[in-house]
C-alpha cells in the first residue's frame, strides 16, 4: 500500500509519500528529495525500496510545493527551515520504528537531500542506522563529521562541479579518522544527478549505486 501521509510523530507534523512492502518489513527507509521537491522520481525511489522489502517515507520538505525550473528551485532550497526539515527527518525515523515495525532505518537522499543525509547521520537527536548520500551538499564540517553516529555511504559523480574531488577526499578522510564505517565511491563518466530521472541520468552509474546501496542497506537495516 502507498500514498500520500499526514502524521504527527514525537510532537512534529509529517507529510509526504508512505510506501510499504507486500510482505515482511525488512527495515524503514527515508527518502529525501532533491531541490525540485517531492515530485514522482523520489516518489518512484521510495516504491523501489518498498519492493526490496523496505518500508519507505519521502517527506514532503517543501510543503505541497514543486519547482520546474532551476530558479524556482533554488529559491525553495534557499527558503527551506533546515531547523524544521531535521526535525521533520527525525519525526519520520521514529515514526517508521514506533508504528511499521522498522527495527532500523536507513535515510538516502539526493543533492540537497544528499546534503540533509549527510546532517542527519551527524546529528545527535537523530536515530538513524545507516545513509546514503548521493552528490550530497553542502559537505559536512570538520565539528559535524566527529559526530557521525552511524555508517555512511556517499555517491559522487567525477564531472559534478558542485562536488570537488577536494571536498569528497576531505569528508572520507574526516570520517575514517572519526572510526565511522563508510564506503564512498566517485563515478568518473557521471555528472551531478546522475542516478534521478532527466537529462544528467547515468545508466551504469545509477546501476551499480542501486546495488551498492541494497547491499549497504542490506547489511546495515535489514
Amino acid at each position: 500500500m502507498s500514498g500520500e501521509i499526514d502524521i504527527t510523530q514525537d510532537g512534529v507534523q509529517v507529510t509526504g509519500y508512505l510506501a510499504t512492502p507486500d510482505g515482511a518489513v525488512k527495515g524503514g527507509m527515508i527518502v529525501i528529495q532533491e531541490w525540485w521537491g517531492l515530485n514522482d522520481d523520489i516518489r518512484g525511489i521510495a516504491d523501489r525500496f518498498a519492493a526490496e522489502g523496505y518500508v519507505a517515507i519521502a517527506p514532503d520538505l517543501y510543503h505541497g510545493t514543486l519547482a520546474s525550473e532551476p530558479d524556482e528551485a533554488g529559491k525553495l532550497m534557499g527558503a527551506l527551515d533546515r531547523n524544521l526539515a531535521a526535525a521533520e527527518i527525525d519525526a519520520a525515523v521514529s515514526h517508521l520504528k514506533a508504528e511499521h515495525g522498522a527495527g532500523k532505518v536507513g535515510c538516502i537522499g539526493f543533492c540537497m537531500g544528499g546534503g540533509l543525509t549527510l546532517a542527519t547521520a551527524a546529528r545527535p537527536t537523530s536515530t538513524v542506522d545507516a545513509v546514503h548520500a548521493y552528490y550530497g551538499v553542502p559537505f559536512l564540517s570538520g565539528d559535524e563529521i566527529a559526530t557521525v553516529h552511524c555508517p555512511v555511504m556517499a555517491s559522487y559523480g567525477g564531472t559534478d562541479e558542485y562536488t570537488p574531488a577536494d571536498q569528497i577526499a576531505a569528508l572520507e578522510a574526516g570520517l575514517s579518522a572519526a572510526g565511522a564505517t563508510t564506503d564512498i565511491k566517485t563515478y568518473d563518466e557521471a555528472g551531478h544527478s546522475f542516478f534521478n530521472a532527466g537529462d544528467a541520468h547515468h545508466e551504469a552509474s545509477a546501476a551499480d549505486s542501486w546495488a551498492r546501496s541494497l547491499a549497504w542497506f542490506g547489511e546495515h537495516v535489514s
